[in-house]
């Protein structure tokens, strides 16, 4: 059966393509082959050779043209490499074409992020999630390997017959697979579910750390709340997100989780696998964006972010910018950026500079921040009801013997006035009931 991460083993010399195409803005074909490095590297793929190749327009067989590709092939076994990977997407047609004419083990971007992703994981969701977009990426791309096995077996009409009955099974081991992987990562999603529940039943804001990938989030996590996550100056150096709580100096709580960092064309499904981790994201009260100041791409890196955001529906929440490594910032860079974003935050989680700055940020929106939550409050406590009517926090609200029940949105800054009145999850009070 395919396995992707096999063939990664098969050896780590690699000659690197990056594409230039039609409609691309000048230089971005270079700067995303650079950043493809940075994932090699990351990855512990060895580059003999990179190539830049600039497309008129994509090629059927092999993307580039023929003779574009015999000349990569050339290249490839004349450095030595045994690996060659394209900054572009490969359909599986094309990758078994580069495969059976060169003789070479042929991948692209999409999974050397996957290997990445698959040596990062740690825990028992990032690393279902991870199998689970490998297996689905590998299902249409098992014929590609067969073919190499059954050229390796010496071909012929009956090892066709018996290659297509292997193919099947694979097929069928895969999708079976695929199935367990879904039915594992719900019961742990599920887990997840809850212990968020336990933790709503004391509610305390909280704000998810996003940004680009080695922007500097877990740097930025470790010195608001001393959380000693691990942190390395490489790509996805951490995947599994990470929450603390953070007590702001005019005393209040707040909860920061560290989440996966995101990435120029991320494969979709790694966007679709990691979504239950994401969702601690959608469902924050507010996101602190941390951008790497010194890195060129900055711009860029912000609409990478705001994609995703996009994609899993937390583009709408509260954002706080941070423009993180300030200390290490060229001067006019950072005058430029402080002119065209004078609301963000300009920090150095390594050395501290800055800091104070964003925990007043932080103690502004917990100020206003509401938690959602249904609340049995008595009669002789109707002010209460009054003051939530005033803020426009009622959503719904029934009168019974025993009180006003009410669901709503209650501010932070007076959790402590009617956390007392609050009904915890599948506690007795609801609207149904009152009736």
């Amino acid at each position: 059966m395919f396995d992707p991460k096999e063939k990664l083993k098969e050896s780590n010399r690699a000659l690197l393509v990056g594409i230039q195409l039609p409609g691309m803005p000048p230089g971005e074909g270079a700067e995303l082959l650079g950043e493809l490095e940075e994932l090699c590297n990351t990855a512990a793929i060895e580059i003999v050779r990179t190539e830049l190749v600039r497309l008129r327009a994509p090629g059927a067989r092999y993307l580039v043209g023929a003779g574009k590709a015999r000349e990569l092939m050339d290249a490839a076994k004349e450095c030595g490499a045994a690996l060659i990977i394209f900054d572009e997407d490969l359909s599986p047609a094309q990758q078994r074409n580069w495969e059976e004419d060169s003789g070479l083990a042929v991948i692209d971007r999409q999974e050397v992020i996957l290997e990445v992703f698959a040596q990062r994981a740690s825990t028992r969701e990032a690393i279902l999630q991870v199998a689970l977009a490998r297996m689905e990426y590998s299902l249409p791309r098992l014929r590609r390997a067969w073919t190499h096995l059954s050229r390796q077996r010496g071909g012929g009409t009956g090892a066709r017959g018996q290659g297509e009955t292997q193919l099947e099974e694979d097929r069928r081991i895969v999708r079976d697979r695929i199935t367990k992987l879904r039915a594992e990562l719900d019961s742990v999603v599920r887990h997840r579910h809850v212990q968020r529940a336990r933790r709503d039943r004391v509610p305390v804001p909280n704000a998810a750390i996003v940004g680009y990938t080695n922007a500097g989030k877990s740097s930025l996590l470790n010195t608001l709340t001393a959380a000693g996550v691990f942190v390395e100056d490489k790509l996805f150096a951490t995947l599994d997100p990470t929450t603390r709580q953070l007590t702001l100096p005019d005393g209040r709580k707040l909860l920061l989780t560290d989440t996966v960092g995101f990435i120029r064309r991320l494969p979709h499904k790694l966007v679709e696998a990691f979504k239950a981790t994401l969702e601690e994201t959608a469902l924050a009260d507010f996101l602190i964006h941390v951008l790497d100041v010194t890195n060129p791409n900055v711009d860029k890196h912000h609409t990478a972010t705001m994609e995703v955001l996009a994609e899993i529906g937390a583009d709408t929440a509260r954002i706080i910018t941070v423009y993180n490594k300030i200390d290490a910032a060229d001067a006019s860079v950072a005058t430029g950026l402080r002119a065209r974003h004078p609301e963000a935050v300009f920090l150095s989680a390594r050395t501290g500079e800055g800091v104070p700055a964003l925990l007043e940020h932080l103690m502004e929106l917990t100020s206003t921040a509401e938690f959602p939550a249904e609340l049995m409050i008595p009669h002789a406590r109707y002010a209460l009801v009054s003051r939530l009517h005033a803020a426009g926090a009622v959503i719904e609200e029934k009168a019974t013997d025993d009180g006003v029940w009410i669901r709503g949105r209650v501010p932070f800054a007076q959790r402590e006035q009617f956390e007392p009145f609050v009904i915890p999850p599948g506690g007795n009070g609801s609207g149904a009931a009152a009736e």
